[in-house]
């Protein structure tokens, strides 16, 4: 279990991280979001220990990860897959983590196994792909076969196959009881893989709970229609109280629900083709969330 208690960190005059306060609990992946610059990385770099908090605490199963000896063993973490020295093989990387942390050499095979890089094992990592460097960097967090996990962007140059894969292994550590923290900016891999979320904005806790009552709390519902009639149906749609968008005749509603629409349809008249109910996706629910606590933004969406 991670626990985060009015965490923050200030460089000079800015503040990165701002009173955190949330719990990352075991037996589920718990998706960390936020726009860019929001202190997602400093926070997990706080976390490992790697830079001090200014106020607030931060501990790993009651401890500060910076007091625990032989880490790996304690906490796995994936921060930068490019942060490795090139000149060393895949092997002789792992091989050294787990010497300075006393795991059993035999796990070097194992995990190099587990993240598909046996073949590559005697290869010097500067010739690696990304998506190789990642497999690498997660080989490594699960070395000393620890209960806690983080990872920052872990899907950073894989490829399709790569994403389902490591999707389905955040979730079987997950099943195993362990503790998974993503870091990711991508909504709708966290759809696919998360149990709960924390979202932060300008270093400032947003939401944290379950994926379902962040998007339920930050999206509405909709209605995709499809008529031969669209401008008559919307302007019906519209008197109803609707707000309606249309994109190649096709009708986005929201504001009344399917049978509703297809009430004052027939009432006016007008064929429809399509009827769908869509839920509220995470990404909708994030950008109204995070609207105003984004710290880059393009001058299109200011």
């Amino acid at each position: 279990m991670i626990e985060v208690r009015e965490l923050t960190k200030r460089y000079g005059g800015t503040t990165a991280v701002d009173r955190l306060t949330f719990t990352v609990r075991p037996g589920r992946v718990t998706g960390f979001l936020g726009p860019n610059g929001a202190g997602k990385s400093t926070t997990l770099r706080l976390i490992l220990g790697l830079n001090a908090p200014t106020s607030g605490t931060v501990t790993v199963h009651g401890r500060p990860f910076r007091d625990r000896l032989r880490g790996l063993r304690h906490v796995g973490a994936l921060l930068d897959a490019g942060d490795v020295h090139g000149g060393r093989t895949a092997r002789a990387h792992l091989t050294a983590l787990a010497v300075s942390n006393r795991v059993p050499r035999a796990r070097v095979a194992e995990v190099l196994a587990e993240v598909g890089l046996t073949d590559a094992a005697g290869r010097r990592i500067g010739g690696f792909s990304l998506g190789m460097r990642q497999r690498l960097g997660i080989a490594g967090a699960l070395l000393g076969d620890p209960p806690v996990l983080l990872f920052d962007e872990p899907l950073n140059g894989l490829d399709p196959e790569g994403v389902k894969w490591v999707r389905g292994l955040f979730r079987r550590l997950a099943a195993e009881g362990r503790t998974v923290f993503v870091s990711s900016h991508l909504m709708s891999e966290m759809e696919h893989t998360a149990d709960e979320l924390v979202v932060v904005g300008r270093g400032s806790l947003i939401a944290a709970e379950s994926l379902a009552e962040f998007a339920a709390r930050g999206g509405s519902a909709s209605v995709a229609v499809a008529t031969p009639e669209p401008a008559v149906l919307a302007a019906a749609l519209t008197a109803e109280g609707a707000v309606v968008r249309e994109a190649g005749g096709d009708l986005t509603v929201t504001g009344l629900d399917a049978a509703r629409i297809g009430e004052l349809a027939l009432r006016h008249g007008v064929p429809l083709h399509q009827l769908t109910t869509r839920a509220a996706s995470l990404e909708e629910a994030f950008m109204e969330l995070t609207a105003d606590r984004v710290e880059y933004a393009s001058g299109a969406t200011r």
